[in-house]
């Protein structure tokens, strides 16, 4: 899930049926702050929560991140058996000067500094806020302005998902660079993604929404 922007009383909605063995959280927890109510609310959660900041989170939410039961991805990577996710929280530059940004050599010397420590795994999962440059990155009335990261593009290949969020109205699954690239949907609206990884078939992704089980 990503984006939920401080309305943390979707988080006990959407695991009152769901049951995962691992939860990813893309950023964007708060709306700008505050940080107070994070820490209750990556405690309703019932299995272990990797999470990344946003660029409309304050910086000092790592501290809060680290403080909680959670485990924060900034910049590093976990290897849980056959998987390993690796995390790079915030965003590029924006044209709103948002409270977590860096450029865009930033984010590649982050991004390669932590492959450079990862051992490739059965599946390599990239939890970032931003999307790659070219993939679930359209806004604009034609869709022709794109706004991803040219960082994460560049390294996509890295990776066999990539989890991201960031741009709300580009909910949805794409093939970018021969890599799954998923934006479950901002959180704050009900949406949320699971991805099934069973041995070597290929990955199963369902796009799913709590407001839409319910009415069901």
């Amino acid at each position: 899930m990503t984006d939920i922007h401080g309305r943390y009383e979707i988080i006990p909605k959407i695991f009152e049926e769901e049951e995962p063995d691992y939860v990813l959280i893309g950023g964007d927890l708060t709306d700008f702050g505050p940080l107070e109510g994070i820490i209750p609310a990556l405690e309703e959660i019932p299995a272990p929560t990797f999470v990344i900041p946003g660029n409309c989170d304050p910086k000092e939410i790592l501290q809060v991140i680290e403080a909680s039961g959670a485990i924060s991805l900034h910049k590093k990577s976990i290897d849980i058996g056959r998987i390993t996710v690796t995390g790079l929280g915030g965003s590029n530059t924006t044209p709103f000067n948002t409270l977590f940004e860096m450029g865009e050599e930033e984010m590649a010397a982050d991004i390669s500094k932590v492959l450079a420590k990862t051992k490739k795994n059965r599946w390599n999962i990239l939890l970032t806020h931003a999307p790659p440059k070219g993939a679930l990155d359209d806004i604009g009335s034609d869709g022709s302005l794109h706004v991803g990261s040219e960082s994460v593009a560049a390294f996509a290949r890295e990776f066999d998902i990539i989890c991201c969020g960031h741009i709300h109205e580009q909910k949805g699954i794409a093939v970018f660079e021969r890599r799954i690239c998923v934006n479950p949907g901002p959180a704050f609206e009900g949406n949320y993604a699971v991805i099934r990884l069973l041995n070597e078939e290929d990955p199963v992704i369902e796009l799913r929404n709590v407001n839409e089980r319910t009415e069901k």
